[in-house]
């Protein structure tokens, strides 16, 4: 029964919690919301007049510190994610749900993510078979590499292609470059920055059967430095994580601004890949940045 009472409390105070935050913001009365929530105008001034409890005081803080956690990120976090941050700013063990309730409370969400276009791909040269075969695990740095090209607007209708490369073992981007053209030449300059960037390693790359990777160019440049992987015709969850990076990167930056130039849109992509590999923390990192998983294991 005390049980029952004390949550019985909880939902009240969140009723009232609500109408203070929805009064505050908007050319609502008092009246008005009090008569929506089905309680009395009364009863809600003497909560509002009473000595705050250490919880709603709590509460507050938190609030206070998740406005200022989602406004600096633009919105792109969700509870999770914010629960993360708060969790080690605060140097607290917060409950996600508690972040999730407070989050309602302020009607704030995180932005949504757009479907992703799906392209014809074209008659390969040459074939791998899926040898990652959706083991997206790796013990090490360096050991399982995951590769893509993704296609970003500038400008009036002006396209650019971003090429991209992702450790498996700590969800870091080795190496990126953002060309104008979807050619050869891109996605080359990728692996060779991420091979210079892991000298001595031979990691297995797995892509999709884009023509780049199916090239004989590829293979005779590459054969020897590491081991190809691609996915089966039509099955982009064997790119499980690459294709979440690019939801990440367009959602939660790309989608979010207009960019008038290739140089602004460089920028942007410049300054969201560090803040993904440095700041952006992680659950399954166990809590940690890409880099900052990246760094405790070696």
């Amino acid at each position: 029964m005390r049980k029952e009472a004390t949550l019985s409390q909880h939902r009240q105070e969140n009723v009232y919690l609500a109408i203070q935050a929805v009064q505050q913001e908007g050319p609502f009365s008092v009246q008005l919301l009090c008569e929506i929530a089905g309680i009395p105008r009364s009863s809600y001034y003497k909560w509002l007049n009473r000595k705050p409890s250490s919880r709603e005081l709590e509460n507050q803080h938190l609030m206070d510190v998740m406005t200022a956690l989602y406004e600096k990120v633009g919105g792109i976090y969700g509870y999770r994610r914010l629960t993360l941050h708060m969790r080690r700013q605060t140097e607290q063990q917060i409950n996600h749900k508690r972040i999730r309730r407070l989050m309602k409370l302020k009607g704030i969400q995180s932005v949504i993510r757009r479907k992703r276009k799906r392209y014809a791909r074209s008659a390969p040269q040459q074939v791998a078979e899926n040898l990652l075969n959706r083991q997206f695990h790796a013990e090490a740095p360096n050991e399982k590499w995951v590769t893509d090209v993704t296609e970003l607007k500038y400008g009036s209708a002006q396209k650019a292609y971003l090429s991209a490369i992702l450790d498996l073992h700590d969800n870091t981007i080795v190496s990126y470059v953002l060309g104008h053209s979807n050619n050869n030449s891109l996605v080359f300059q990728t692996v060779k920055l991420a091979l210079q960037a892991a000298p001595g390693s031979t990691p297995m790359l797995h892509s999709d059967r884009g023509f780049q990777y199916t090239s004989l160019r590829f293979k005779t440049l590459f054969a020897d430095k590491l081991t190809q992987s691609m996915s089966r015709v039509g099955r982009c969850i064997d790119n499980g994580p690459m294709e979440a990076f690019w939801g990440n990167l367009k959602c939660e930056r790309y989608y979010l601004h207009t960019y008038s130039t290739f140089e602004e849109l460089k920028k942007d992509i410049d300054a969201y890949i560090y803040f993904y590999n440095n700041e952006r923390l992680q659950a399954k990192l166990n809590g940690l940045s890409p880099m900052e998983f990246r760094t405790k294991a070696a």
